[in-house]
């Protein structure tokens, strides 16, 4: 958390790519070298079984890597600007709580499905991983030049999508408040139950 207090507003991409599914580690190197050409900051969770490749816990030039982090609470952080995410439903679920545009990086199963509509329904996204799969690797340039349009403030596809997460976060956070639908949601759900049992 210091080192994201230290970091611009906006400023610094997240990227975590779950805990069930693990890249190539062909993948994992184009993945870091095309963050690193892409001048943007950014925070890494690697996990355990990937550690030996990296440096985690260490600063590198344009970001941190750690082996695990409180992922809501980065995700609502001020410094965030995008998430880099393997678009499973509890990431895409935080990452709209929170706000933040999301670059797709699906690998499998229901996570396709997840990414277009991040990015066709919801448009709070872009697609780093155009074909899916493990096997398919995407190589640095690309992730480099992606990841610079992705976090570009001022760009026009940028903007639309930041507007996009703002107004999504903003109905989740209506939702939850003490007359949003979810209260009055829970409410019938167990007033039924009441009616039910009685």
């Amino acid at each position: 958390m210091n080192w994201l207090n230290s970091q611009c507003e906006a400023s610094v991409l997240y990227v975590s790519l779950g805990s069930f599914l693990s890249t190539s580690e062909d993948q994992m190197k184009e993945l870091s070298l095309g963050l690193r050409a892409s001048g943007t900051r950014y925070l890494w969770i690697v996990r355990a079984d990937q550690e030996s490749s990296f440096r985690v816990g260490c600063c590198e030039e344009n970001g941190f890597m750690v082996p695990w982090c409180d992922q809501l609470r980065v995700l609502c952080h001020r410094s965030i600007g995008g998430f880099l995410t393997h678009c499973g439903w509890n990431s895409t679920m935080e990452s709209i709580f929170a706000g933040v545009p999301m670059l797709t990086f699906a690998l499998c199963l229901d996570q396709m499905h997840n990414s277009k509509i991040i990015v066709e329904d919801l448009g709070v996204g872009m697609t780093l991983k155009g074909v899916v799969g493990l096997e398919n690797v995407i190589g640095r340039e690309e992730i480099a030049e992606t990841v610079k349009r992705f976090m570009d403030l001022d760009g026009k596809e940028s903007k639309e999508m930041r507007r996009r997460a703002k107004e999504l976060q903003e109905i989740c956070h209506r939702a939850i408040d003490t007359s949003g639908s979810t209260e009055a949601n829970v409410t019938d759900f167990v007033e039924s139950l009441c009616c039910v049992t009685s």
